[in-house]
């Protein structure tokens, strides 16, 4: 039997079984690649240049634009170079960096999209304590935290998953090195704690949805109040783009994760996988910038050079 030491790479699962369809796959990743780059290049260097917007939900926005680009790029480029040189190969070493990179970057987005949602919240429901819970040390701290927290559960999770011994071949039923598809290749009943880190991650994602979905259901409540046609607007501007985001994000996640294993198939594995791994990183700035009235004029300005006029 061999085990991690003596494998030099992985099989990752082609997109396609047909040349034609290969090159279809490698379109439509570039073109998904080439969108989720520039839009979130565009809030990166929007947010970063205009002063105005340097408020604590466009700073947490900043933060998550750099997390949908590293998502993207960690998976994506090897899936479109496996497609063009019709190849399912992946080095070892890759592999682990892969797996750490996909981790650390999702993990950083589920805490980012939940303290956003928190700003959300204070800025509603208690916009007297804003300056206090939300200044700008304070969300220094809480950006701080997403992504030191989001580095150790990487490690923890990669070094976990790499020191199990493998046995059952290398061949992966995933387009990129996931979690649970190298837990399949192990043949020691060590990879129950893996399993068991595992099934505490998914419960924590699924307890920042239901936090996510007990701040909006205050939110809303505190909207339907405001006395001002235009108040009630531009709350729900703000708090509409990031409810759609969350839901698509964590529901896609969270399913791909703990659906029963009757629903469980390549294809359907696949397409959940590049919901959330490709098209919500992809889609952020779309969703953003369309509710959001204050980025979009900003994003003309930088285009174009002069304000937009309303």
């Amino acid at each position: 039997m061999s085990n991690s030491s003596s494998i030099s790479h992985f099989l990752l699962l082609p997109l396609a079984d047909t040349r034609q369809l290969q090159l279809l796959h490698f379109c439509l990743f570039l073109g998904i690649s080439l969108a989720a780059l520039l839009g979130n290049g565009l809030v990166i260097s929007t947010v970063a240049c205009g002063h105005h917007l340097h408020s604590p939900m466009f700073f947490f926005l900043l933060h998550l634009a750099l997390t949908d680009l590293g998502s993207i790029l960690t998976t994506v480029p090897k899936a479109m170079h496996n497609s063009l040189w019709d190849t399912s190969n992946i080095s070892y070493t890759g592999c682990v960096a892969q797996l750490f990179l996909f981790v650390f970057f999702i993990s950083a987005e589920v805490s980012l999209l939940t303290i956003m949602c928190y700003d959300r919240y204070v800025s509603i429901c208690k916009p007297l304590h804003y300056g206090t819970l939300l200044g700008s040390r304070a969300c220094a701290h809480m950006a701080a935290a997403a992504w030191a927290s989001a580095f150790v559960y990487s490690l923890l999770h990669t070094a976990n998953t790499f020191s199990l011994p493998l046995c059952q071949g290398n061949a992966l039923g995933q387009y990129f090195c996931e979690i649970p598809q190298i837990l399949k290749l192990s043949c020691s009943p060590s990879y129950l704690r893996e399993v068991g880190l595992l099934a505490v991650s998914i419960y924590f994602a699924s307890g920042c949805f239901v936090f996510v979905v007990f701040s909006y259901v205050q939110i809303f409540r505190a909207v339907l109040r405001f006395p001002s046609e235009q108040g009630r607007h531009k709350a729900f501007s703000t708090c509409l783009p990031h409810l759609a985001v969350v839901s698509l994000f964590l529901s896609t996640a969270i399913f791909a994760h703990l659906k029963p294993l009757t629903f469980s198939s390549p294809s359907l594995d696949l397409a959940l996988s590049v919901l959330y791994s490709v098209m919500c990183p992809a889609l952020n700035p779309l969703i953003y910038s369309l509710r959001n009235q204050e980025l979009k004029a900003a994003v003309w300005t930088l285009i174009t050079g002069r304000s937009q006029k309303h």
